[in-house]
């Protein structure tokens, strides 16, 4: 490997270079195809222990490293190839890799250090048969036994290259199968439904997304200067003399008796919010601290006696600021019992107090109960200042175990997502960007997949030294963020994220009230109405065929029915898409995709909600508990899941009729307080138009408002189609929307929306000044703001591709909107629940869902809940216009609307 390294640098001219490893882990296509790689011997652990040395050696050399999780290296070399082609530069890859052919263009040469063998276009027919552009179609039909991808049984190199001339590429072969006789065409038509699956594990990803490995683009990848130092240390310890001497000859060497593990930070590790290659100024710097010279010196403890455990609860209370972790039975928060805690009080030193571990041969621990009625005190107790990495989790186990965390002062999972809300928050991420850490995973002690273990059958050392890192690497990580949180983004942190997870581990912990026999009732009915549109489709495609087969649907519509396919999209194996979008598309002028629109929109309710809701229900609570994910969305907006709740539709009855089934236990009802019209508030607040300002300050019907400007009506005028028009201008301009999305949306011609649109910002050229601004400000910073100074980053604001950076000049438009509304009701649901507890009352919040509260409130308080709260949603914020917040009440959530 260092000679290979050596030979490419002595032997190439290039401004940029990379080397490329796997990263562990499963990638997209062992999803695709869980056989992937099946019969693959794992890797030889005289070759495996080898792989820590080898990318110490290639950092020390200078070469930028990338490990991207997800994918395999070959997408990344491809992607990386694709891109610098596309900027106008030659590219050299460095490999033996037959699979690699497919990537040479004029542009991109492969060469094998290892055989002198050097392989550009015509080099690749010469030694395949095929040119690179056919590659791919040649290796489906083969097959790669390594990777266990099946091709076509008995189908040589031979025979494939002979398809390939006869037929020019594998969907003419596929096409022309029934014409191939012998034995190898049987087999061939007995592999047509594989063929494309196989193809798309063959083919080169050259879309990765590496923004956050690459945050400045291909100039991140300029060829970096030796560590000689470094070099002779490694170069020592593995027994290379001549490479030794090389490095130094003449050279005054520090003495490199240090041990191994001594190394420069590595490479940091992937994120993948961001899209690729943005430039500097558009994407928000990876943060990243100053790294001492070696490796943090650690003292991680185990603890197993009582007098090690009083020494620690002393240090615990004694201490200004404790990481605190809690290593558990499960992820579900409702569900998790303790199998042990960490903590740490300064960096480098912590302590791994097991309590449930069972396995044989395990130590005596200290009994679990008895424990933690000992460290009771401490966690509860508000002074002492605790922090960690998603304490709302550890809030949740806690709980199980009828503690109450108290004393939260800092979260590192929320600190990253104010400050850097286009990364990834993990743990493991967080400590190799910004500590340069590379922490032991959860799958490196219990395993993956059907082997994988529970954390409490872990050999104590081994979950110590794991759990003791978490804590320790989580207290290194708050420091670290303590200098980044300032100013604006601060008061986001402290007055907004942390106080807003207290009030979700509220949220969950309460639940929510289903009603079983009311959604089997809806289930029966939706499977009555399936089947109906099912006979429906039958009739209409002349044969009875499976609905949920894409395949099928494909041949009924473009082959028996012949319906025109020109603008139709096309699947990646040739064929045209059946998804969605193209059913709407042909909904309009037929009724079959109508009807399997329909059939499909009751599936996913059914199989979503209905069915799947009474099996999220706790035998214990007898309520369904969803979890809030706060650091999702780079708006600042919650996402929920097991259920989620964000996603049931209210534009159909049926969906509608779901929400009946959240229901209040006897003695109360369900309250709902909804911001009206929130982002058109906000829009007026930050464009500063005075007549937008004016309508909503008069209390004027906002969309009747617009009508009434654009169609220059009096208001009393504006009838009905005016005033939908102009809710779709509204909504659809600060979604960006153009003329043609606004002329498909009111049926009517492009050049009659663009007037309509020109109208409007004649009307509100406020409006048209905050865009522009917004658009100018987004390109020069790399993010927008919101009212509360929240960054929104748009990492696609400078991309070359028009596409691409018009799409995020939309965003940028939207986005101060949108995070603006998620920071309100954030807000509104910590002064909510403020109120509800300073004045004792039993009303209770139970769900967030988009601009939303709602909550299970008692009759004896129902009129003055009803009153209050959207008058404290209201008063939360000073906009330049009134907030105002619309309330009803039921028996079911959707009566309350």
């Amino acid at each position: 490997m260092v000679n290979m390294l050596r030979r490419l640098e002595k032997e190439v001219e290039f401004d940029y270079s990379a080397c490329v490893f796997d990263a562990k882990g499963k990638t997209f296509r062992d999803d695709l195809y869980p056989e992937y790689k099946a019969n693959r011997p794992s890797m030889p652990e005289e070759l495996a222990s080898q792989i820590t040395a080898v990318h110490d050696v290639v950092q020390a050399s200078g070469w930028p490293m990338l490990v991207v999780p997800g994918v395999e290296a070959d997408d990344v070399i491809g992607t990386l190839a694709h891109v610098a082609a596309a900027a106008g530069m030659q590219v050299i890859v460095s490999t033996g890799d037959k699979d690699m052919a497919q990537l040479v263009t004029p542009a991109v040469t492969l060469v094998n250090t290892m055989t002198n063998e050097l392989l550009d276009e015509a080099g690749v027919k010469e030694k395949f048969g095929v040119p690179p552009n056919r590659i791919v179609d040649y290796l489906t039909l083969i097959g790669d036994k390594v990777d266990n991808v099946p091709g076509v049984d008995k189908c040589g190199p031979k025979t494939a290259v002979k398809w390939l001339e006869q037929y020019d590429n594998l969907d003419a072969v596929i096409a022309g199968a029934a014409d191939i006789g012998g034995k190898v065409g049987e087999n061939l038509r007995a592999a047509l439904e594989w063929l494309p699956k196989g193809r798309e594990l063959i083919t080169i990803k050259c879309d990765v997304d590496l923004a956050a490995d690459l945050p400045h683009g291909l100039p991140g990848l300029q060829h970096g200067q030796k560590d000689k130092p470094r070099l002779a240390e490694l170069f020592q310890d593995l027994g290379f003399r001549t490479f030794y001497r090389e490095v130094t000859e003449g050279a005054q060497m520090p003495a490199v008796a240090q041990r191994l593990d001594d190394r420069p930070a590595a490479i940091p590790a992937p994120s993948h919010q961001a899209d690729m290659f943005s430039e500097p100024a558009a994407a928000a710097p990876v943060l990243q601290a100053a790294l001492p010279e070696g490796e943090l010196a650690r003292q991680y403890e185990t603890i197993l006696t009582e007098a090690q455990l009083d020494a620690w609860l002393e240090a615990l209370m004694a201490a200004p600021m404790v990481s605190f972790d809690t290593e558990t039975t499960s992820l579900e928060p409702m569900l998790a019992r303790i199998v042990g805690v960490s903590f740490s009080i300064e960096a480098g030193k912590a302590a791994y107090l097991p309590l449930a571990h069972h396995y044989a041969g395990v130590p005596e621990q200290l009994p679990l109960d008895a424990t933690l009625a000992r460290l009771k005190p401490w966690l509860e107790d508000a002074s002492r200042k605790k922090c960690g990495q998603n304490l709302k989790y550890d809030c949740h186990v806690l709980a199980n175990h009828g503690i109450a965390l108290r004393g939260i002062a800092d979260d590192s999972m929320l600190a990253s997502y104010v400050v850097e809300s286009h990364q990834r928050h993990n743990m493991d991420d967080l400590a190799r960007r910004h500590l340069g850490e590379n922490t032991v995973s959860y799958e490196d002690i219990c395993g993956k997949g059907a082997k994988q273990i529970g954390f409490a059958e872990v050999d104590v050392a081994i979950a110590a030294n794991y759990a003791a890192e978490d804590a320790d690497i989580t207290l290194r990580l708050n420091q670290y963020f303590a200098g980044e949180l300032s100013g604006a983004l601060e008061k986001v942190y402290r007055d907004i994220e942390l106080p807003v997870a207290e009030v979700l581990f509220k949220m969950e912990r309460h639940g929510v009230l289903i009603d079983r026999d009311r959604l089997a009732a809806q289930s029966h009915q939706l499977g009555g109405q399936m089947l109906t549109l099912e006979q429906q489709a039958y009739e209409l495609a002349g044969q009875p065929f499976n609905l949920n087969s894409p395949k099928q649907l494909q041949e009924i519509l473009f082959g028996k029915l012949a319906i025109a396919t020109k603008g139709v999209k096309k699947t990646p194996s040739g064929g045209y898409s059946t998804d969605e979008s193209v059913l709407e598309q042909l909904a309009l002028d037929h009724p079959l995709p109508k009807c399997i629109l329909e059939y499909r929109g009751l599936a996913k309710l059914k199989s979503t909600y209905t069915d799947k809701l009474p099996l999220l229900i706790y035998p214990q609570t007898g309520r369904v508990h969803t979890t809030y994910s706060q650091a999702v969305a780079i708006t600042g907006r919650l996402s929920s899941n097991d259920p989620n709740l964000q996603n049931i539709p209210v534009r159909t009855a049926e969906g509608r009729r779901v929400r009946e089934a959240f229901i209040a236990p006897p003695g109360c009802s369900i309250v709902s307080a909804d911001y009206s019209q929130i982002e058109l508030r906000i829009m007026a607040h930050l464009s500063d138009d005075p007549g937008m300002l004016r309508a909503f300050a008069s209390g004027e019907d906002i969309h009747r408002a617009t009508a009434a400007e654009v169609f220059g009506v009096e208001l009393s005028a504006v009838t009905a189609d005016q005033r939908r028009a102009a809710k779709a201008i509204n909504f659809g301009l600060i979604y960006g929307m153009s003329a043609f999305g606004l002329a498909a949306q009111l049926d009517i011609e492009r050049s009659a929306a663009q007037q309509y649109i020109d109208r409007y910002f004649m009307r509100y050229p406020g409006v048209a000044e905050y865009m522009q601004t917004t658009r100018e400000t987004a390109r020069e910073q790399g993010y927008v703001e919101t009212v509360f100074g929240r960054r929104l980053y748009l990492p696609e604001i400078r991309q070359a591709n028009p596409a691409r950076r018009a799409g995020a000049e939309r965003a940028a438009i939207n986005a101060p909107m949108q995070g603006t509304a998620a920071d309100l009701i954030k807000l509104a649901m910590i002064a909510v629940q403020n109120w509800l507890e300073q004045d004792g009352l039993s009303s209770k919040l139970i769900m967030q869902v988009h601009d939303e509260l709602v909550l299970e409130v008692p009759q004896a308080e129902l009129e003055l809940v009803k009153r209050r709260l959207p008058e404290i949603m209201a008063g939360v914020a000073a906009l330049k216009v009134p907030l105002l917040a619309e309330v009803g009440a039921g028996d079911n959530w959707e009566a309350a609307h």
